[in-house]
């Protein structure tokens, strides 16, 4: 009997909450959480009781007529009016979403406690490394050169202790020489990503999942030993079943967790670092992150390296510079096949009697033919994704870092290598505000005056460029308060470090020179008649369907004129977002002013003496009252809860 009694009592509980839950969504038009909708039914039951109570002993039981119907229903709407108060005071001081839920505060504490064991022991390294002052806010030490050495190796003992993720980071902002000292750029060339190689044991498990069976149902041959280990994926030598020698790149097992975890880190480090230390802001340490942290992801997916692969190869068939092609019916996520080349890595030592300025300006005017006319490039062409062949050419190697250009940010890059080989500084100006985010603001003849500065310090006769030429251009691009867009940003972080490359590859090669050259020729072959008789064709055939109706139009115009119809016709809202936003404004302010009136009513009635009596104590006059400060408080409540919701 207990049981049966407590089951009811269940079900009208949660009958009642359920009603509760519809009436205060249709009288406030708003949707609210399940734990604070049953935290104000359950007000709402509490209160009701003894409002009901009350009222109730100032009435006699025996009273005729619905008198007594009219109190219980003002203590109903009284009891509901206390619950919207709370979810209304809820929304205000604790928003949706402040407070995870049970099964989700579950799952942040336990990844707040592995991330606090993993920030305890990068900030054992840190400090282990003498950085840990600079956590705290000091500003680093840049003014010697000593320093700069001193600081800048401590930052790459530091980073290649704290593993992949770290090792990686360093190895990105190598290649920010816009934004990093010589020194910082050279020491953290020197991180290695050579790591153990993990055993076949936890390798084999990866490979036979990604590719839907045994490894010997795909390969006929599968060397074991892998020809090169990297924290993130190790390479191996193969032979397929169909024939064919094939590389297999295979992700390292549990890299993904290990790497989400740091990226966590490295996200929140970057936060804190920007808002308590003067360098973080002045270097946007967090934009870096993110971008690292996308850079790093895309890495982890090999599905994206071959579209990559496949995409650079179409573009750059032809060159003498070698692509190896991908198969992407073995390729997943976590494995990548592609065709073996024969050759070494490329590492500054190249065999008696190769040309290696031939080699350098192939390897140039490759990544310049990419940029420039295809748009689709390798966007980090350092020394170990380049491939010396066996005859001699030079092969390019990990598609994880790809830059896509469009057709207009393609040709304002042209316009801007043209301007720079006649030695313009305004055409330059010109063609660089088509390439960055221009601000609403801008000095453009200081501009000017800073790009002729430039250009006569590093594009002259005589002077060898170098990686601060490219540092150089970013902080005049940043002083004026111009937005770099990452694929820029990606066309000259490419060209800082194929500058490297080329510099060990061939010393002293003269890429300005080179780049004059690739800018003639290219303009030579735009130029050739056929090519401009072809793009006047084109040209032409695009404007037609508007020659064609031009005819019309003017005499629309001039019919128009002529009987005084010339005029404007603008028609106002015809945006359905506009209607609707003045919609919801007007009818914010209709129920303010309605909640304003009510109230006032309310209380001038009960402020009325005489009137009817109702009970004893009670007349006409202040029943209505309070009806209509209960209306009035409704009224006003949907207002604040939108205002509320609204302003996040």
């Amino acid at each position: 009997m207990d049981f049966a009694v407590t089951v009811v009592l269940v079900i009208t509980v949660a009958v009642v909450l359920a009603g509760f839950a519809v009436i205060v969504r249709r009288l406030l038009d708003l949707r609210f959480g399940l734990v604070r909708t049953v935290l104000a039914g359950a007000l709402t039951l509490a209160v009701g009781g003894p409002l009901m109570q009350t009222f109730a002993s100032g009435m006699d039981p025996d009273e005729p007529g619905i008198t007594p119907l009219w109190f219980l229903f003002l203590a109903m709407f009284c009891a509901l009016l206390a619950g919207m108060v709370f979810l209304v005071v809820a929304e205000a001081l604790v928003p949706p979403g402040s407070f995870p839920g049970p099964l989700e505060s579950a799952r942040r504490l336990r990844r707040r406690a592995v991330r606090t064991r993993r920030y305890l022991a990068i900030t054992r390294i840190l400090v282990r490394h003498g950085l840990g002052p600079y956590l705290r806010g000091r500003d680093p030490d840049l003014g010697a050169p000593s320093s700069r050495a001193r600081l800048a190796r401590s930052l790459r003992q530091a980073l290649d202790d704290g593993g992949v993720t770290f090792v990686k980071l360093g190895q990105i902002l190598s290649t920010r020489s816009d934004l990093l000292a010589p020194e910082f750029v050279e020491e953290l060339r020197l991180l290695q990503d050579k790591v153990a190689t993990a055993p076949w044991a936890e390798v084999e498990p990866v490979l036979a999942a990604e590719l839907g069976g045994p490894v010997a149902g795909t390969f006929a041959e599968f060397e074991r030993e892998p020809l090169a280990a990297a924290s993130i994926a190790q390479v191996y030598r193969a032979r397929l079943v169909a024939g064919g020698e094939v590389v297999v790149k295979v992700q390292r097992p549990g890299i993904a967790t290990v790497v989400d975890q740091d990226l966590d880190i490295v996200a929140r480090l970057a936060r804190t670092l920007e808002r308590r230390t003067r360098w973080g802001r002045a270097f946007g340490v967090t934009e870096l992150a993110r971008g690292f942290a996308e850079a790093l992801r895309e890495e982890l997916d090999f599905r994206v390296e071959t579209a990559n692969m496949a995409a650079v190869a179409a573009a750059s068939a032809g060159e003498p510079v070698r692509v190896p092609a991908p198969y992407p019916e073995l390729s997943g996520r976590r494995v990548l096949v592609m065709e073996r080349l024969d050759g070494v890595p490329f590492g500054g030592v190249v065999p008696e009697g190769t040309d290696r300025e031939e080699l350098a300006r192939t390897l140039f005017e490759t990544l310049l033919r990419q940029i420039m006319l295809h748009g689709v490039f390798h966007a980090d062409p350092h020394p170990g994704n380049i491939m010396l062949l066996a005859d001699g050419r030079l092969a390019l190697l990990d598609f994880g870092s790809v830059g896509r250009l469009d057709a207009s940010l393609r040709g304002a890059l042209q316009r801007l290598l043209v301007a720079l080989d006649r030695g313009d500084p305004l055409g330059v100006g010109d063609a660089l505000l088509e390439v960055v985010a221009r601000p609403d603001e801008i000095d453009e003849r200081e501009l000017e005056r800073e790009l002729g500065r430039f250009m006569a310090r590093h594009l002259v006769a005589g002077v060898a460029p170098d990686v601060q030429m490219f540092g150089r251009l970013f902080r005049i691009i940043a002083a004026h308060g111009l937005s770099v867009p990452p694929e820029v940003a990606a066309v000259f972080r490419a060209l800082a470090t194929v500058e490297g490359t080329l510099a060990r590859l061939s010393p002293g090669f003269d890429v300005v020179a080179e780049a004059r050259a690739f800018s003639v020729r290219h303009i030579a072959e735009q130029a050739t008649p056929e090519r401009v008789r072809e793009a006047a064709v084109q040209e032409a055939l695009g404007l037609l369907p508007m020659l064609r109706r031009l005819p019309r139009r003017v005499e629309r115009i001039a019919s128009a004129a002529e009987h005084g119809r010339f005029g404007v016709n603008v028609r106002l809202f015809a945006d359905e977002r506009d209607r609707r936003h003045v919609t919801g404004l007007l009818h914010q302010v209709l129920l303010t002013v309605l909640a304003a009136t009510t109230g006032i009513m309310a209380v001038l009635l009960l402020g009325t003496a005489g009137g009817p009596p109702v009970t004893p104590e009670v007349g006409l006059f202040q029943l209505l009252g309070y009806n209509l400060l209960v209306v009035s408080a409704v009224l006003g409540l949907r207002v604040l809860v939108v205002i509320f919701r609204s302003s996040r």
